[in-house]
């Protein structure tokens, strides 16, 4: 039997059944994308982190439970949340951690698993998505922002912080100066803080339609410009995944080190939802549980789109070098828990 065999039925079923997929949550990831720009305020960003940074990275690893996000949706919204303020080592941190630290990822890998420990593999999965998401946060909070970001991106923050600095100088001016910034108008002299206050509460107010005309098309615009990542991911994915025969995987079952890195090669081909991995991950009952968990939380990380994904974000150099050491903690890490998993 042969190990390629390409058939175009089944490659246009695998490529628009991963589409299909994909596509809701990364809608959802884009709308909140385009609300997250046109209604949330940097300071708002600041404020809601704790000064801690290793506690700001630690809550951003469980802001999947309340922001439950797949994989294809949480790319647009951490561009989004970096261009806010919000640090590039917490944006990290819930990129990794919301595909698998979330309730219903939760939900569908206990029924994927029942009848095979399926407390104690979804507790460690969540374990290991936290845990590892929380230490590749701090290493990144020690590499310059320039060395992680592409252009557009350093471009982009460049743009927001002139402007805020410059108007905050100018506002501040003007408070002391007891003059209206919209009416040219003199007041009574109040503090900065409270013309700041006001005029936020007024142009809310006659802003918010175009706040949401703003919102659609930032989603829009994030929608196309993620999308054509995606289908080229899904393309290539489905090619494996069609074309490709499983059965040159079995020989791997038996030797835990090429169980584990099989296994995550796959998850990186296959590209399959955080959802829904559990039930194919479940189904490769001659490997271990600890290749299994490889799988699982090496493929909502980094797998054949995201790769593609993560360049809207980050430098090309940084993403290779970043998949490469994501591939081998995980892998190190799954091997040195095999013996307490048999």
């Amino acid at each position: 039997m042969s190990w390629f065999t390409f058939n175009l039925q089944d490659f246009s079923i695998s490529f628009l059944s991963i589409l299909f997929e994909g596509v809701p949550f990364m809608f959802i990831g884009t709308l909140l994308s385009g609300i997250i720009d046109a209604f949330v305020p940097s300071e708002t960003v600041e404020k809601i982190l704790p000064r801690n940074k290793i506690a700001a990275i630690a809550l951003s690893g469980v802001l999947g439970v309340v922001f439950p996000m797949c994989e294809c949706g949480v790319v647009p919204v951490i561009r989004r949340l970096i261009r806010k303020g919000l640090p590039v080592s917490c944006a990290l941190t819930y990129l990794l951690a919301a595909p698998i630290v979330n309730p219903i990822v939760a939900l569908s890998t206990f029924a994927a698993f029942r009848g095979q420990h399926p407390g104690m593999v979804t507790s460690m999965r969540l374990l290991m998505g936290f845990g590892v998401a929380c230490v590749c946060g701090m290493i990144m909070q020690r590499i310059p922002t320039r060395a992680l970001l592409n252009r557009p991106m350093l471009a982009s923050l460049r743009k927001r912080s002139a402007p805020s600095r410059a108007r905050a100088q100018h506002v501040h001016e003007l408070a002391y100066a007891g003059v209206s910034s919209e009416t040219n108008v003199v007041f009574p002299i109040v503090p900065a803080e409270e013309i700041v206050h006001l005029h936020d509460e007024v142009h809310a107010e006659k802003r918010f339609g175009q706040k949401i005309i703003g919102a659609i098309r930032c989603a829009a615009f994030d929608f196309l410009d993620v999308g054509f990542y995606l289908i080229i991911g899904a393309a290539i994915a489905s090619v494996f995944n069609t074309a490709i025969n499983k059965e040159v995987l079995l020989p791997f079952a038996s030797n835990q080190l090429l169980a584990t890195t099989g296994m995550m090669v796959l998850a990186g081909l296959l590209s399959l939802c955080s959802t829904s991995d559990a039930f194919i991950a479940a189904n490769f009952l001659t490997f271990p549980v600890t290749a299994k968990l490889a799988f699982m939380v090496f493929g909502p990380m980094m797998d054949m789109k995201l790769l593609f994904m993560y360049g809207l974000v980050f430098k090309k150099r940084f993403t290779f070098i970043f998949a490469l050491s994501l591939f081998v903690f995980i892998g190190l890490l799954c091997l040195a828990l095999a013996p307490l998993l048999r």
